[in-house]
């Protein structure tokens, strides 16, 4: 009898593409110019699942009261600044310097809130030496037109305005130790709004529910009918007449003026004539087209700006959302989480770029060029247009 022999056969092998996942960089900001956090740790746990890997500072989100082990539990990696800033993507949100510029990976990607008021000339160049392409998180459109960051981080200046006006008028020590109304008998607070975006919308709803008397002024008339809209009965709307909102501005207990389309500064004369111990807030991060040039600012995003007040001076502050640093970081965690999953779902940065045009058009530096014309004015070169690059990569 034959000895049988086996016969191998072909079986099918499983193959698989080795793909490198994306490394995203946590560093800690300048906690005098931005105390917002880009994630928290439950948003860098889904992105993980992901498959992104997340290397933050060590100590980075103690300005929104939460400690670096729980990100460590859901797998961050706790590094130094230098190896936070060595990531495929960077989130930085304020304005980079450009020492922390030239630690970033050649070609990397940097995502930041704009303010090229405040971007350093140097950081700048930096960029576009090392090749960076540098995103403005505030700039990003989507597919209606609507700016995603910008527009939650505008709420929750409204929202934080109001809450923090209520806290200094109702300081018996350092305010007028009263409140914005909803007292049986008493005369409500007048709060007077110049805008009406969405900040300025967040800003009439809070006060509104606090039971304060709410005037809203913008030279939009469409847009401020939208707004009046929205909010319902409480508020009323004029344009900004100048009788009218000087008027509105002599009787405010707080003023809150949020970006216009228009640009309307008030004067020193003005001023003058307004309550003392009236509270105003600007919620233009532009310090050359905010409202009120010739008030001195307290900047919210320094530690102890609140506290040196009296009841007898008129000041502006900025930067409210900076007071409350975890829910603005609960907000832009939601935001780049949608965000992040488009740029795995296009397979790249690039591929995100060419098929989102809302992306395209926050770049204001991509492969060694200024994108941007403010960027590229503020440079003193050529602006070049990204689409030109995109179209032959």
């Amino acid at each position: 009898m034959a000895e049988y022999t086996p016969t191998p056969l072909e079986q099918p092998a499983a193959v698989a593409t080795a793909r490198r996942s994306l490394s995203i960089g946590l560093p800690s900001c300048d906690t005098s110019s931005d105390k917002r956090f880009p994630l928290t740790p439950e948003a860098a746990a889904m992105l993980i699942e992901r498959g992104f890997d997340i290397k933050m500072q060590e100590g980075a989100p103690a300005s929104i009261h939460y400690l670096d082990s729980q990100y460590s539990k859901v797998g961050v990696k706790i590094v130094d600044r230098a190896e936070s800033f060595q990531c495929d993507i960077v989130l930085h949100l304020a304005p980079i310097k450009a020492n922390d510029a030239r630690r970033l990976r050649r070609g990397a990607m940097l995502l930041t809130l704009f303010h090229a008021e405040t971007q350093e000339q140097r950081a700048l160049q930096v960029l576009i030496e090392r090749s960076i392409v540098s995103i403005a998180l505030d700039l990003i459109e989507d597919e209606k037109g609507n700016h995603p960051f910008a527009d939650i981080l505008e709420e929750i200046d409204g929202r934080a305005s109001m809450a923090i006006a209520s806290a200094l008028l109702a300081d018996a020590s350092h305010g007028k130790g009263i409140l914005l109304g909803g007292i049986a008998g008493i005369v409500p607070c007048e709060i007077t709004i110049l805008g009406a975006g969405i900040g300025a919308v967040a800003a009439a709803k809070s006060a509104i529910g606090l039971g304060a008397e709410v005037k809203m002024f913008d030279n939009d008339v469409y847009r401020l009918r939208r707004a009046l809209e929205q909010i319902g009965p409480g508020v009323s709307g004029s344009t900004i007449h100048p009788k009218v909102i000087l008027a509105a501005l002599r009787s405010a207990d707080v003023v809150i003026a949020t970006p216009l389309k228009l640009l309307h500064k008030i004067d020193f004369d003005v001023v003058e004539e307004m309550k003392r111990g009236v509270v105003i807030f600007d919620l233009e991060y532009n310090p050359e087209r905010r409202t009120f040039p010739s008030l001195p600012t307290h900047d919210l995003a320094n530690v102890g700006a609140v506290v040196n007040t009296q009841t007898n001076y008129r000041r502006c502050y900025i930067n409210p959302g900076n007071a409350v640093p975890r829910t603005a970081a609960m907000a832009l965690s939601n935001t780049f989480l949608t965000m992040m999953a488009e740029i795995v779902t296009c397979d790249g940065v690039n591929n995100a770029l060419k098929i989102n045009p809302g992306i395209q058009r926050a770049v204001y530096t991509f492969i060694g060029k200024a994108v941007n014309p403010i960027i590229a004015k503020k440079l003193g070169v050529k602006y070049v247009d990204i689409s030109l690059f995109l179209q032959f990569s």
